[in-house]
């Protein structure tokens, strides 16, 4: 199960894939998988510090 996080109002929740709707704000937005943050399993590439 993934965590998933609304692009538009930050809502965060458990499900195996993101929702049409966000439940929140009851907008169509992207949802972005909030569970990995390495890029070997699809998360942000490193920043530069």
């Amino acid at each position: 199960m993934g965590q998933w996080k609304c692009s538009n109002c930050g809502y965060t929740l458990e499900a195996e894939g993101p929702p049409d709707k966000c439940p929140a704000c009851q907008q169509s937005c992207s949802f972005v998988d909030n569970t990995c943050y390495i890029p070997d399993c699809g998360g942000p590439p490193p920043q530069d510090n």
